[in-house]
Protein backbone atom coordinates (compact mmCIF):
# COMPACT_ATOMS: atom_id res chain seq x y z
CA UNK A 1 0.00 0.00 0.00
CA UNK A 2 2.93 2.21 0.82
CA UNK A 3 4.12 1.88 -2.63
CA UNK A 4 0.82 2.51 -4.36
CA UNK A 5 0.73 5.59 -2.24
CA UNK A 6 4.11 6.80 -3.10
CA UNK A 7 3.55 6.44 -6.93
CA UNK A 8 0.32 8.49 -6.55
CA UNK A 9 1.83 11.37 -5.00
CA UNK A 10 5.04 10.94 -7.52
CA UNK A 11 2.57 10.74 -10.11
CA UNK A 12 0.42 13.62 -9.31
CA UNK A 13 3.58 15.93 -8.75
CA UNK A 14 4.85 15.44 -12.17
CA UNK A 15 1.36 16.23 -13.50
CA UNK A 16 1.14 19.32 -11.37
CA UNK A 17 4.20 20.59 -12.82
CA UNK A 18 3.74 19.78 -16.33
CA UNK A 19 0.55 21.67 -15.99
CA UNK A 20 2.31 24.84 -14.76
CA UNK A 21 5.18 24.45 -17.34
CA UNK A 22 3.00 25.01 -20.12
CA UNK A 23 2.15 28.95 -21.18
CA UNK A 24 -1.39 29.66 -20.70
CA UNK A 25 -3.21 30.60 -23.75
CA UNK A 26 -3.74 34.80 -24.33
CA UNK A 27 -6.71 36.77 -24.25
CA UNK A 28 -7.64 38.58 -26.90
CA UNK A 29 -7.26 42.44 -26.20
CA UNK A 30 -9.93 45.03 -27.27
CA UNK A 31 -8.86 47.87 -30.12
CA UNK A 32 -10.45 51.13 -30.48
CA UNK A 33 -10.23 53.52 -33.00
CA UNK A 34 -12.07 56.08 -35.40
CA UNK A 35 -11.24 55.40 -38.85
CA UNK A 36 -10.94 58.46 -41.17
CA UNK A 37 -11.17 58.16 -45.33
CA UNK A 38 -9.66 60.93 -45.80
CA UNK A 39 -6.40 60.31 -44.02
CA UNK A 40 -6.00 56.28 -43.39
CA UNK A 41 -2.20 56.90 -42.73
CA UNK A 42 -3.27 57.96 -39.26
CA UNK A 43 -5.49 54.89 -38.60
CA UNK A 44 -2.58 53.01 -39.33
CA UNK A 45 -0.11 54.49 -37.58
CA UNK A 46 -2.54 53.92 -34.61
CA UNK A 47 -2.66 49.76 -35.30
CA UNK A 48 1.09 49.21 -35.77
CA UNK A 49 1.12 51.40 -32.26
CA UNK A 50 -1.20 49.08 -30.75
CA UNK A 51 0.73 45.97 -31.98
CA UNK A 52 4.17 47.32 -30.72
CA UNK A 53 2.26 47.91 -27.23
CA UNK A 54 0.10 44.91 -26.81
CA UNK A 55 2.75 42.29 -28.94
CA UNK A 56 6.31 41.86 -27.16
CA UNK A 57 8.17 40.29 -30.33
CA UNK A 58 5.92 40.67 -33.39
CA UNK A 59 7.83 43.73 -34.92
CA UNK A 60 11.53 41.85 -33.29
CA UNK A 61 11.15 39.56 -35.84
CA UNK A 62 12.99 40.02 -39.19
CA UNK A 63 9.51 38.70 -40.81
CA UNK A 64 7.32 41.48 -39.35
CA UNK A 65 7.55 43.64 -42.82
CA UNK A 66 7.20 41.14 -45.09
CA UNK A 67 4.41 39.66 -43.24
CA UNK A 68 2.40 43.46 -43.29
CA UNK A 69 3.19 43.83 -46.97
CA UNK A 70 1.66 40.56 -47.55
CA UNK A 71 -1.12 41.81 -45.62
CA UNK A 72 -0.90 44.96 -48.03
CA UNK A 73 -0.56 43.20 -51.45
CA UNK A 74 -3.58 40.78 -50.24
CA UNK A 75 -5.51 43.61 -49.44
CA UNK A 76 -5.16 45.07 -52.52
CA UNK A 77 -5.86 42.23 -54.95
CA UNK A 78 -9.29 41.52 -53.05
CA UNK A 79 -9.96 45.22 -53.50
CA UNK A 80 -8.88 45.16 -57.76
CA UNK A 81 -11.17 41.82 -57.32
CA UNK A 82 -13.78 43.88 -56.10
CA UNK A 83 -13.69 46.60 -58.41
CA UNK A 84 -13.37 44.32 -61.17
CA UNK A 85 -16.61 42.44 -60.22
CA UNK A 86 -18.37 45.42 -60.14
CA UNK A 87 -16.98 46.95 -62.96
CA UNK A 88 -18.32 43.47 -64.62
CA UNK A 89 -21.74 43.91 -63.00
CA UNK A 90 -22.62 47.31 -64.04
CA UNK A 91 -20.99 46.07 -67.66
CA UNK A 92 -23.29 42.94 -67.54
CA UNK A 93 -26.56 45.53 -66.45
CA UNK A 94 -25.69 48.27 -69.24
CA UNK A 95 -25.47 45.20 -71.69
CA UNK A 96 -28.85 44.16 -70.59
CA UNK A 97 -30.44 47.58 -70.81
CA UNK A 98 -28.80 47.93 -74.59
CA UNK A 99 -30.35 44.29 -75.70
CA UNK A 100 -33.80 45.34 -74.09
CA UNK A 101 -34.00 48.43 -75.97
CA UNK A 102 -32.41 46.92 -79.04
CA UNK A 103 -35.36 44.85 -78.99
CA UNK A 104 -37.95 46.86 -77.92
CA UNK A 105 -37.37 49.31 -81.31
CA UNK A 106 -37.34 46.08 -83.34
CA UNK A 107 -40.46 45.46 -81.84
CA UNK A 108 -41.52 48.68 -82.82
CA UNK A 109 -40.03 48.74 -86.50
CA UNK A 110 -41.84 45.34 -87.13
CA UNK A 111 -45.58 46.64 -85.57
CA UNK A 112 -44.68 49.81 -88.25
CA UNK A 113 -43.58 47.59 -90.91
CA UNK A 114 -46.54 45.15 -90.38
CA UNK A 115 -49.08 48.31 -89.87
CA UNK A 116 -47.89 49.41 -93.16
CA UNK A 117 -48.30 45.86 -94.61
CA UNK A 118 -51.52 45.74 -93.47
CA UNK A 119 -53.04 48.74 -96.06
CA UNK A 120 -54.58 47.55 -98.54
CA UNK A 121 -53.85 47.21 -102.04
CA UNK A 122 -54.89 50.05 -104.39
CA UNK A 123 -57.97 49.34 -106.87
CA UNK A 124 -56.85 49.63 -110.57
CA UNK A 125 -57.67 53.05 -109.97
CA UNK A 126 -55.03 53.82 -107.10
CA UNK A 127 -58.01 54.06 -105.26
CA UNK A 128 -60.25 51.74 -103.54
CA UNK A 129 -63.48 50.56 -103.61
CA UNK A 130 -65.58 50.37 -100.45
CA UNK A 131 -69.14 49.25 -99.51
CA UNK A 132 -71.16 52.51 -100.73
CA UNK A 133 -68.74 54.36 -103.01
CA UNK A 134 -65.31 53.91 -104.83
CA UNK A 135 -62.67 56.32 -105.75
CA UNK A 136 -59.93 56.21 -107.84
CA UNK A 137 -57.23 59.08 -108.32
CA UNK A 138 -53.76 60.42 -110.54
CA UNK A 139 -51.67 62.75 -109.25
CA UNK A 140 -53.91 65.78 -110.11
CA UNK A 141 -57.44 64.66 -109.33
CA UNK A 142 -59.41 62.10 -107.88
CA UNK A 143 -63.09 60.40 -108.98
CA UNK A 144 -65.45 59.61 -106.89
CA UNK A 145 -68.75 56.75 -108.04
CA UNK A 146 -71.24 57.23 -105.09
CA UNK A 147 -73.64 54.05 -106.53
CA UNK A 148 -77.92 55.43 -106.09
CA UNK A 149 -80.79 53.97 -107.30
CA UNK A 150 -82.04 53.65 -110.86
CA UNK A 151 -83.73 56.83 -112.13
CA UNK A 152 -82.18 58.84 -109.75
CA UNK A 153 -82.43 62.16 -110.79
CA UNK A 154 -80.11 65.39 -110.46
CA UNK A 155 -82.91 67.41 -108.51
CA UNK A 156 -82.95 64.62 -105.68
CA UNK A 157 -78.75 64.77 -105.12
CA UNK A 158 -77.23 66.49 -102.50
CA UNK A 159 -73.32 67.12 -103.37
CA UNK A 160 -71.76 70.02 -101.69
CA UNK A 161 -67.80 70.17 -102.40
CA UNK A 162 -65.67 72.07 -100.46
CA UNK A 163 -62.17 72.98 -99.89
CA UNK A 164 -61.53 70.61 -97.08
CA UNK A 165 -64.94 68.71 -96.65
CA UNK A 166 -67.07 66.30 -98.76
CA UNK A 167 -70.68 65.97 -98.31
CA UNK A 168 -72.66 63.70 -100.68
CA UNK A 169 -76.09 62.03 -100.40
CA UNK A 170 -80.27 61.92 -101.06
CA UNK A 171 -82.56 64.24 -100.04
CA UNK A 172 -84.64 63.38 -97.28
CA UNK A 173 -82.12 60.59 -96.31
CA UNK A 174 -79.16 60.07 -94.20
CA UNK A 175 -75.86 61.39 -96.35
CA UNK A 176 -73.56 58.59 -98.01
CA UNK A 177 -70.33 60.75 -97.54
CA UNK A 178 -69.82 63.69 -95.22
CA UNK A 179 -66.59 63.99 -93.85
CA UNK A 180 -63.14 66.18 -93.92
CA UNK A 181 -61.43 65.20 -96.86
CA UNK A 182 -57.75 63.78 -96.57
CA UNK A 183 -56.19 66.44 -98.26
CA UNK A 184 -57.34 70.03 -99.84
CA UNK A 185 -58.90 70.46 -103.22
CA UNK A 186 -59.97 73.08 -105.24
CA UNK A 187 -63.41 73.83 -105.45
CA UNK A 188 -63.54 75.76 -108.17
CA UNK A 189 -62.14 73.37 -110.55
CA UNK A 190 -64.61 70.13 -109.40
CA UNK A 191 -67.49 69.41 -110.72
CA UNK A 192 -70.48 66.09 -110.39
CA UNK A 193 -73.33 64.77 -112.77
CA UNK A 194 -75.63 61.65 -112.19
CA UNK A 195 -74.24 58.93 -115.01
CA UNK A 196 -76.86 56.37 -116.21
CA UNK A 197 -79.55 57.65 -113.42
CA UNK A 198 -77.79 55.42 -110.95
CA UNK A 199 -73.94 56.80 -110.17
CA UNK A 200 -73.05 60.05 -108.89
CA UNK A 201 -70.27 61.13 -110.26
CA UNK A 202 -67.84 63.86 -108.62
CA UNK A 203 -64.20 65.15 -110.08
CA UNK A 204 -62.28 66.30 -107.86
CA UNK A 205 -58.96 68.66 -108.49
CA UNK A 206 -56.00 68.28 -106.04
CA UNK A 207 -54.64 71.34 -104.28
CA UNK A 208 -51.10 69.26 -103.86
CA UNK A 209 -50.94 67.66 -107.23
CA UNK A 210 -47.65 66.14 -106.24
CA UNK A 211 -49.08 63.62 -103.85
CA UNK A 212 -50.82 60.15 -103.42
CA UNK A 213 -54.19 60.39 -101.41
CA UNK A 214 -54.29 57.75 -99.02
CA UNK A 215 -57.58 57.68 -98.34
CA UNK A 216 -60.61 59.68 -100.01
CA UNK A 217 -62.14 61.38 -96.52
CA UNK A 218 -60.12 60.88 -92.86
CA UNK A 219 -61.60 57.86 -90.72
CA UNK A 220 -61.91 55.69 -94.64
CA UNK A 221 -59.21 52.05 -94.15
CA UNK A 222 -56.03 53.73 -96.33
CA UNK A 223 -54.46 52.58 -98.99
CA UNK A 224 -50.89 51.55 -99.47
CA UNK A 225 -49.29 54.30 -101.46
CA UNK A 226 -46.32 52.66 -101.76
CA UNK A 227 -47.88 50.60 -103.99
CA UNK A 228 -49.65 53.58 -106.70
CA UNK A 229 -49.00 52.34 -110.35
CA UNK A 230 -49.58 55.50 -112.03
CA UNK A 231 -50.11 54.87 -115.64
CA UNK A 232 -47.07 55.45 -117.47
CA UNK A 233 -48.95 56.69 -120.80
CA UNK A 234 -50.62 60.11 -118.81
CA UNK A 235 -47.10 60.85 -117.76
CA UNK A 236 -46.02 61.66 -121.27
CA UNK A 237 -49.25 64.42 -121.56
CA UNK A 238 -46.79 66.47 -118.37
CA UNK A 239 -44.51 69.05 -119.02
CA UNK A 240 -41.27 68.09 -119.19
CA UNK A 241 -40.46 69.44 -115.44
CA UNK A 242 -43.66 68.00 -113.74
CA UNK A 243 -42.81 64.91 -115.89
CA UNK A 244 -39.38 65.00 -114.19
CA UNK A 245 -40.69 65.98 -110.57
CA UNK A 246 -43.05 62.79 -110.87
CA UNK A 247 -40.50 60.85 -112.20
CA UNK A 248 -37.97 61.49 -109.30
CA UNK A 249 -41.17 61.21 -107.04
CA UNK A 250 -41.46 57.92 -108.28
CA UNK A 251 -37.91 56.52 -108.21
CA UNK A 252 -37.32 58.01 -104.78
CA UNK A 253 -40.60 56.47 -103.38
CA UNK A 254 -39.43 53.04 -104.78
CA UNK A 255 -35.95 53.40 -103.36
CA UNK A 256 -37.38 53.75 -99.85
CA UNK A 257 -39.78 51.24 -99.59
CA UNK A 258 -36.20 48.81 -100.52
CA UNK A 259 -34.60 50.69 -98.17
CA UNK A 260 -32.13 52.32 -100.82
CA UNK A 261 -30.97 55.60 -101.04
CA UNK A 262 -32.86 58.32 -102.85
CA UNK A 263 -31.56 60.17 -105.66
CA UNK A 264 -30.87 63.09 -103.56
CA UNK A 265 -28.77 60.86 -101.60
CA UNK A 266 -27.38 59.14 -104.51
CA UNK A 267 -26.53 62.75 -105.91
CA UNK A 268 -24.42 63.24 -102.34
CA UNK A 269 -22.23 60.67 -102.58
CA UNK A 270 -21.30 60.72 -106.35
CA UNK A 271 -20.44 64.20 -105.02
CA UNK A 272 -18.15 62.58 -102.38
CA UNK A 273 -16.73 60.08 -104.29
CA UNK A 274 -15.84 62.41 -106.95
CA UNK A 275 -14.07 64.96 -104.20
CA UNK A 276 -12.28 62.18 -102.58
CA UNK A 277 -10.62 61.12 -105.91
CA UNK A 278 -9.43 64.77 -106.42
CA UNK A 279 -7.97 64.67 -103.08
CA UNK A 280 -6.08 61.33 -102.72
CA UNK A 281 -4.55 62.95 -100.03
CA UNK A 282 -6.70 63.65 -97.60
CA UNK A 283 -7.72 61.53 -94.80
CA UNK A 284 -11.25 60.75 -94.76
CA UNK A 285 -11.48 58.07 -92.09
CA UNK A 286 -13.66 59.88 -90.10
CA UNK A 287 -15.75 61.52 -91.99
CA UNK A 288 -19.58 60.75 -92.40
CA UNK A 289 -21.75 60.25 -95.86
Amino acid sequence: MAIISDYQDDNQTKTSSSSSSQPKPSKPIPFSSTFDPSNPTTFLEKVFDFIAKESTNFFDKDSAEKVVLSAVRAARVKKAKSVAAEKAKIAAKEKAKAAAEKKLNDEKSEAVTEKIDEKAAPNQGNGMDLEKYSWTQTLQELNVNVPVPNGTKSGFVICEIKKNHLKVGLKGQPPIIDRELYKSIKPDECYWSIEDQNTVSILLTKHDQMDWWKCLVKGDPEINTQKVEPASSKLGDLDSETRMTVEKMMFDQRQKSMGLPTSEELQKEEMMKKFMSQHPNMDFSGAKF
